[in-house]
């Protein structure tokens, strides 16, 4: 993970994993750039797009753009978190909106709580346009707003992020729940926001995981958490 002396303080490095997200990334990228917040910087790893995302990347001066080949979300994730130089580690899926104030907010809480690692916040979660109304009503109202654990509310110190360690390689589903499942057993210390800070988009795209792949790689997820917690439990002077 990369950090100079030329890095300015509490500079937030805001990663981007993008692929084939044409349709939505300008979106993405305008919510950052119109953050309240400075300083920050944007990074944008790209995991082998063969759409036009890489030119929409281009087209900003202020953003970092990385080219890798198709690897998966958790090491487009992880290209990004060695990518930064920030002292503070912020994600966005290329499909998502932040609100104008996100990381404000966020850096507040985390000046006046200096013993707290991450902060999150809440989520509201909307269709596009493009989706059927049979495609709209999976998402019942009880779940348009909910309490955001998940990579686009989180704000993290990197000296927190570099502790808990990387995003699972392996997983192309649920790397953030296995991530934050350990990070959670090893004492990560957090709070959620009341606010509403992202929006969170369902399309076509990001609906079509297969079930029995979700259920798969959530399954290996409990299991490693569960491995975790009792190789803790064996270590001399661990507390269980």
């Amino acid at each position: 993970m990369t950090r100079t002396h030329k890095d300015p303080v509490n500079l937030v490095s805001v990663i981007i994993p993008v692929f084939n997200g044409e349709k939505y990334l300008e979106e993405a990228i305008a919510s950052v750039t119109r953050q309240s917040y400075r300083p920050l910087e944007i990074i944008i790893v790209d995991d082998g797009s063969t759409d036009g995302s890489a030119d929409i990347a281009r087209r900003h001066n202020n953003v970092t753009y990385c080219f890798q080949k198709n690897a998966g979300p958790s090491s487009a994730l992880n290209r990004g978190v060695d990518l930064a130089g920030g002292d503070f580690f912020a994600f966005l899926d290329a499909d998502d909106i932040w609100s104008a104030n996100k990381l404000a907010r966020q850096m507040e809480c985390l000046a006046r709580n200096p013993s707290l690692d991450v902060v999150f916040a809440h989520v509201e979660q909307f269709c596009s346009p493009e989706l059927q109304a049979c495609e709209t009503s999976r998402i019942p109202d009880a779940l348009k707003i909910v309490p955001g654990y998940c990579p686009g509310t989180m704000l993290i110190r990197r000296q927190s992020f570099c502790r808990a360690g990387h995003f699972d390689p392996r997983l192309q589903v649920g790397q953030f729940l296995a991530w934050y499942m350990k990070a959670n057993d090893d004492g990560l210390r957090g709070r959620m926001l009341p606010e509403i800070l992202l929006k969170r988009r369902w399309h076509t795209t990001n609906m079509g995981i297969s079930e029995r792949a979700s259920r798969s790689e959530y399954a290996r997820i409990l299991k490693a958490s569960l491995d975790h917690r009792r190789q803790r439990l064996r270590l001399p002077g661990t507390k269980g």
